[in-house]
C-alpha cells in the first residue's frame, strides 16, 4: 500500500509540474519580448547579408544596397541586444534560481520515487506471472501423455515466457524513460532561456544524465572487458614483482622506458591501423623494421662501414651530422613507401587480400636486405646523433614527443581530411563508397602510402633509440605486435572502425605487458603466448559485436 501511495500518474505528475512550467513560461515571455528587436533581429539579420552575398540573381549594386541597408539595421539590433542585456541575464538568473530550488524537491525527486515504486511492483508483479505460467505448464504436463503434445506444450510455454519478458522489458524501459524525461524537461526550460548556449556544469550534467540511461552493461563489457582485464592483470603484477624480483614495477623511470619502448613502435601501428580501417592487413611490417634499421645504420655509422652491401662498402663518415641524420630518415622512407606501394597496388588493382601481397613483400624483402648484407648487423651509429634528435630533457626521453607528434597528425587525417573520410567509407562498404564517387584504389594507395611513411620514420627512430646496431633479423615479430595493438585497440578487421586513441591504448598496453613480464622474468616465449590469448579475447569481442550487429 505504501509503495502504492508513492507511485504518481501521469496527470499527477501533470499537475505538479504545471507550477515550475507557468513561473518559468512567464519569465521566458519577457525574454522572448526582449529579444524581438535584440538578438532574434540580429540572427536575422546577418542571415538576410549571407543569403545576400550567395544571391546569383541579384545585380552587385542590389547585393550592396540591401547589405547596406542591413548593416545599419543590423547596428540598431546591436545596440537593443546590448542594452537589453543586463535585463535577460538577470531574467534567466531568476528563472535558473527558482528551477535550482523548487524543480527537485516539489517535481523531479517525487517522479524518481514513483519510478522506483513503479519499477519494484513490476519486478514483482512479473515473478509473480513467471510462477503462474510455471504452475500453469506443470498443470498441463501432468495431464499429457502424448510426446507431440508435450513438445507441443513446452513450446507454447517458452512463447508465454519469451512474450512475458518482453512485456516486462518494455515496461521497465517506459519507466526508464519517465524519470529520464523528467530530469531532462528542466535543461529544456533553460535552453530556451539560454538559447542553447549552456554552462560548463549544465553541460556535464546533462553528458552524465545521458551516459547512464544509454548504459548498457552487456555492451560495457564487450567493449572495455578485455581493458578491465588487463588492468586486472597490471595489478597483480605490480604486486608479484616486488615480492619475487624485490624491485617496484609502478616507477617514473619504469613508465617512461615503457614509453620510449612504445613511441617508435607507435609508428607502425598507426600504419597498420589504416591498413586494418580497408579490411587488410600488414604482414611485412617487421621486416620494413629491419629494412630500415640497416638502412639507418649503414647511412648513419660511426665512421665506415665495416660489412658491405652487394660488396660495396658505404661511407658517409665526410657529412655532416644532421644531414647524414636527415639522408638516412630519407632513404628510409622512400625504401619502405616503395615496398608499401607495391602491396597496397596489387591489393588495390588486383583484388589480392593484402595477407598474400604483404606477406610476399615480407619474403622479398628479408631475403633481399639478407642476402645484400650477409645477414651482419652493421655496429653502432654516430652517438651524437640521438643526442640531437632525441635527447633526454632530465629523465624525459624527447623520443616520446615524436610519437606524440605521429599520433596528433594521424589523428587529423582520419577526423580532420576527406581522405581520412574516405578511408573510413571505403573500409566500411567499398561498393556503396564507389557508387559515391570514391575511388577505392587511390584511397587504398594512400592508405599503404601513409603506412609506408610511417613504417620508414619508425625504424629510423628505433636506430636512434638503439644507436644503431642494424641487421636484416631485427624488428622479427613487430608486425604480429603492430597488428595486435589495433585489434586490442578497437581497429576492427571488419573494417571501417577504430579510433587513433584505440590504436594508442593498444600499444601502450603490449608494451607495457612485454616490459613487465621482462622484468618479472618470464621467459620470452611464454610471452607469446600471453599476447596470444590477448588477441584472441580482443578479436572474439570483435566479432561478438559484429554478430550483435547482423
Amino acid at each position: 500500500m505504501a509503495e502504492n501511495n508513492v507511485i504518481i500518474s501521469a496527470e499527477e505528475e501533470a499537475k505538479l509540474l504545471k507550477p515550475i512550467d507557468e513561473y518559468v513560461g512567464k519569465i521566458q515571455k519577457q525574454i522572448d519580448a526582449l529579444r524581438v528587436e535584440g538578438s532574434d533581429k540580429v540572427n536575422s539579420l546577418k542571415n538576410q547579408i549571407a543569403i545576400a552575398k550567395e544571391n546569383k540573381n541579384l545585380t552587385k549594386e542590389q547585393q550592396n544596397k540591401i547589405i547596406e541597408e542591413s548593416k545599419k539595421q543590423l547596428e540598431k539590433a546591436t545596440a537593443t541586444e546590448a542594452a537589453n542585456k543586463d535585463q535577460i541575464t538577470k531574467l534567466i538568473a531568476d528563472a535558473e534560481g527558482y528551477l535550482s530550488k523548487h524543480y527537485n524537491s516539489e517535481y523531479y525527486d517525487i517522479v524518481v520515487k514513483s519510478c522506483e515504486a513503479e519499477k519494484k511492483a513490476e519486478n514483482s508483479s512479473f515473478e509473480k506471472t513467471k510462477t503462474q505460467l510455471q504452475e500453469e505448464h506443470k498443470k498441463a504436463l501432468g495431464s499429457l501423455k502424448d510426446a507431440e503434445e508435450i513438445k507441443a506444450e513446452k513450446y507454447t510455454y517458452k512463447n508465454k515466457l519469451y512474450d512475458a519478458q518482453m512485456a516486462h522489458e518494455s515496461r521497465l524501459q517506459e519507466i526508464k524513460d519517465r524519470k529520464h524525461d523528467a530530469f531532462m524537461h528542466k535543461f529544456h526550460l533553460i535552453d530556451l532561456l539560454r538559447m542553447s548556449k549552456y554552462t560548463f556544469a549544465q553541460k556535464q550534467a546533462q553528458k552524465i544524465e545521458n551516459y547512464k540511461y544509454t548504459f548498457n552493461m552487456t555492451q560495457f563489457l564487450y567493449k572495455n572487458g578485455l581493458y578491465i582485464v588487463i588492468i586486472l592483470i597490471f595489478i597483480a603484477l605490480c604486486i608479484i614483482t616486488p615480492i619475487v624480483k624485490n624491485t617496484q614495477l609502478f616507477t617514473v623511470t619504469n613508465i617512461l622506458n615503457i614509453l620510449q619502448q612504445a613511441s617508435p613502435r607507435m609508428f607502425l601501428a598507426l600504419g597498420v591501423a589504416g591498413l586494418i580501417l580497408l579490411t587488410g592487413t600488414d604482414l611485412s611490417v617487421g621486416r620494413m623494421v629491419g629494412m630500415g634499421m640497416v638502412t639507418a645504420t649503414i647511412i648513419m655509422h660511426n665512421g665506415i662501414n665495416t660489412g658491405g652491401v652487394f660488396g660495396h662498402i658505404f661511407d658517409f663518415s665526410n657529412m655532416g651530422t644532421i644531414p647524414k641524420a636527415l639522408l638516412a630518415l630519407g632513404v628510409c622512407i622512400i625504401l619502405t613507401t616503395v615496398f608499401a606501394m607495391i602491396a597496397g597496388f596489387f591489393m588495390a588493382r588486383f583484388k589480392m587480400h593484402p595477407f598474400i601481397s604483404t606477406m610476399a613483400n615480407m619474403l622479398i624483402i628479408f631475403g633481399l636486405v639478407t642476402y645484400a648484407t650477409k645477414g651482419v648487423s652493421f655496429g653502432a651509429i654516430d652517438p651524437a646523433i640521438p643526442n640531437i634528435f632525441i635527447p633526454k630533457a632530465g629523465r624525459f626521453p624527447m623520443i616520446i614527443l615524436w610519437a606524440i607528434i605521429a599520433v596528433v597528425v594521424v589523428w587529423f587525417i582520419w577526423n580532420k581530411t576527406t581522405f581520412g573520410k574516405n578511408l573510413y567509407a571505403v573500409g566500411g562498404n567499398p561498393e556503396a563508397a564507389t557508387v559515391s564517387g570514391i575511388s577505392v584504389f587511390k584511397v587504398t594507395m594512400g592508405a599503404f602510402i601513409m603506412a609506408g611513411i610511417l613504417y620508414g620514420f619508425g625504424s629510423w627512430l628505433e636506430c636512434l633509440r638503439m644507436v644503431g646496431s642494424g641487421s636484416a633479423a631485427y624488428g622479427q615479430g613487430w608486425d604480429m605486435d603492430a597488428i595486435a595493438a589495433c585489434v586490442v585497440g578497437g581497429v576492427s578487421f571488419t573494417g571501417g572502425i577504430g579510433k587513433i586513441s584505440g590504436v594508442v591504448t593498444g600499444v601502450l598496453i603490449f608494451t607495457s605487458l612485454t616490459y613487465s613480464l621482462t622484468i618479472l622474468g618470464i621467459d620470452t616465449n611464454l610471452q607469446f603466448i600471453f599476447e596470444g590469448i590477448i588477441i584472441l579475447a580482443a578479436v572474439t569481442l570483435d566479432c561478438l559485436k559484429y554478430v550483435q550487429k547482423k
